[in-house]
């Protein structure tokens, strides 16, 4: 029976595609010539409307299923508002079937299946899932493109394994290899003998090409970090775009084992060891570019957890524009960089983009004439004309021991990569107060509780106030995706109501003017594509110098420093939220309410 009324259904998915069309000319959203056309290109290639409307950009998906929506009077959703989706509501239903139709169970309410689909028309299939799951079944409309992802991401990955690889690199001149490389450094082998070859040689390869397959996707994505997490049954893995963790598809569990062994090959690490946490490198060739990796494992209950930083040279940008510093900030930035003597600090917490504000810094002062060292842990990035040293605390080399052998070393600047400690900090201060430049990090919320955080270190105030510069404290806010950015009306009152200045919309009338992201390709259906800075610089001025040689709080200081001008960081998120950069939500979501 199934068979036959399979068999039907073209004609019958004709018939509603006509009045499909017939709908969506009568609401003026297509023209009847465009209906036409589409019609005609649906019977030389048998897709379905909405797929050649879309693919002739005559209508945007998100419209388009919007409407589908209201005309079939079931809710539009994005996937990701049900996840994660419990391992009990994919068992729902079979993979051959989700891949066939594609759909995704999302949810069980009581006995209702809730499930996603991309085509409203094929309701047959709700029958054979009412019978297969036990469950009434309801429909809600997706993006087709979210639920092969998300089918992917549940039922495991189908395509095979160089796939995404080559589609980023191509293939090598012979056609066999992946053109991905690891670069092998001098280094003792702590991989334990005969151990090395634990995965076997027919097991060898495949998991070569699973591992470049999941570097080479996050390199695509631009990801900052990969996660590869153990659970009792399962593999999880996700990237870390744009500052937000993205799942993605993960091999079965099984695999695990393999993987860690990999990549703990490529890092030089000892693959018997699995009960205490090992740190690594590894440093990969694609094409002509070279990447660094960061690699931790930490031994979980259910297997090792990995997390690799993603360190990508050639993005870095290193001019001043890239910063997205306010002119006003701009301005007080370039004269403190230019003198002679003194700290600055960048403060934030960790992926807030200070080392990109730090390197931009010295890439300002870098000339012929300069000699800059920089103690980091680690050196993230090598730039020609900088002496940059490699902390290494095993062996004795701290900040503050690298910091008293720079001071023999006849520098103008000095980079020190965090201020951790009453040591650290005071040795800086001498090299500030003794002619030198010196610029550090903190991990302090505010620009105000930098100075507030030397003081915690037993630092004398008269010492933080004859030797400080400038603090930029920061944070990195998500873009709206140019490709499919739309704008919308607010009142000004809504701003309000989260304790956001009114004076920084004074001209809008009552109304704002504000941007989001609909969700594309382009973005992932993220509604955002890139990050861009947001800071709060304090000037350590006369007035704000007293304050701090008087133990002033942070609170006093900031309500000084905000009284002379300066911009805190939820006033700059505003201002791009009012731009059309960013979006009211991001805003909150990195700067939260004052």
């Amino acid at each position: 029976m199934a068979e036959k009324e399979t068999a039907g259904i073209p004609s019958v998915s004709l018939l509603l595609s006509r009045r499909l069309g017939e709908l969506l000319v009568q609401s003026k959203r297509i023209t009847f010539k465009q209906l036409q056309d589409a019609l005609e290109i649906q019977k030389k290639n048998g897709s379905k409307l909405g797929t050649v409307l879309i693919q002739e950009n005559i209508i945007s998906e998100n419209e388009l299923l919007t409407f589908l929506a209201k005309q079939c009077g079931i809710n539009y959703e994005r996937i990701d508002k049900y996840s994660p989706i419990p391992k009990t509501v994919i068992d729902t239903t079979p993979e051959n079937i989700a891949r066939t139709h594609n759909l995704i169970p999302v949810q069980i309410e009581g006995q209702t299946l809730m499930v996603a689909m991309g085509d409203p028309l094929n309701i047959m299939v709700l029958d054979d899932l009412k019978a297969i799951s036990g469950y009434n079944v309801k429909m809600v409309l997706a993006s087709d493109q979210e639920i092969k992802k998300a089918i992917d991401t549940y039922y495991g990955v189908q395509e095979s394994q160089d796939t995404a690889l080559n589609d980023i690199i191509g293939k090598t001149a012979d056609g066999d290899t992946p053109g991905i490389d690891v670069i092998k450094e001098e280094k003792e082998d702590l991989s334990g003998g005969d151990s090395i070859n634990i995965l076997g040689e027919k097991e060898s390869a495949p998991v070569i090409q699973l591992v470049n397959v999941i570097l080479a996707r996050a390199i695509k994505a631009k990801a900052s970090d990969i996660h590869i997490e153990p659970y009792a049954k399962s593999l999880r893995i996700r990237f870390r775009i744009d500052g937000v963790l993205h799942q993605q598809p993960a091999p079965p569990k099984h695999y695990l084992n393999a993987i860690v062994s990999r990549l703990k090959i490529m890092a030089n690490l000892n693959i018997s060891e699995r009960r205490v946490p090992q740190d690594g490198r590894i440093k990969l060739k694609i094409g002509a570019k070279e990447i660094d990796m960061r690699l931790s494992v930490c031994p979980c209950a259910p297997g090792e957890k990995i997390v690799m930083r993603i360190l990508d040279s050639s993005a870095l940008k290193l001019d001043l524009a890239s910063l997205g510093l306010e002119p006003e900030s701009m301005a007080i930035y370039k004269k403190c960089v230019r003198c002679p003597h003194g700290i600055i600090l960048v403060t934030g917490p960790t992926g807030s983009g200070k080392s990109t504000t730090l390197y931009s810094t010295l890439s300002v002062l870098n000339t012929e004439g300069v000699n800059i060292m920089t103690v980091e842990d680690p050196v993230e990035f090598t730039v020609e004309g900088i002496n940059q040293v490699q902390a290494h605390a095993a062996v004795g080399l701290t900040f503050a021991g690298a910091l008293r052998s720079f001071l023999r070393q006849d520098p103008d600047v000095i980079m020190v990569g965090e201020i951790r400690d009453k040591e650290t900090g005071l040795i800086a201060i001498n090299a500030a107060l003794t002619g030198h430049l010196v610029l550090s990090t903190l991990h302090t919320n505010s620009a105000p509780g930098a100075v507030t955080r030397l003081g915690t270190m037993d630092i004398e105030p008269f010492l933080i106030s004859s030797s400080l510069l400038m603090v930029i404290a920061q944070r990195l806010l998500r873009v709206i995706c140019a490709n499919c950015k739309e704008y919308y009306s607010v009142d000004v009152d809504s701003f309000a109501k989260f304790g956001i200045p009114k004076r920084l919309a004074r001209n809008s009338q009552g109304k704002i003017t504000l941007a989001r992201g609909r969700g594309c390709d382009n973005c992932a259906h993220t509604g955002y594509r890139g990050r861009q800075g947001i800071h709060e610089v304090l000037e350590i001025n006369e007035p704000i110098r007293e304050l701090v040689h008087q133990h002033a709080q942070e609170g006093k200081i900031k309500e000084i420093a905000i009284k002379q001008g300066m911009l805190t960081l939820q006033d700059v998120a505003t201002l791009k939220v009012l731009r059309g950069i960013t979006t009211f939500e991001e805003m909150l979501r990195v700067t939260g309410t004052e």
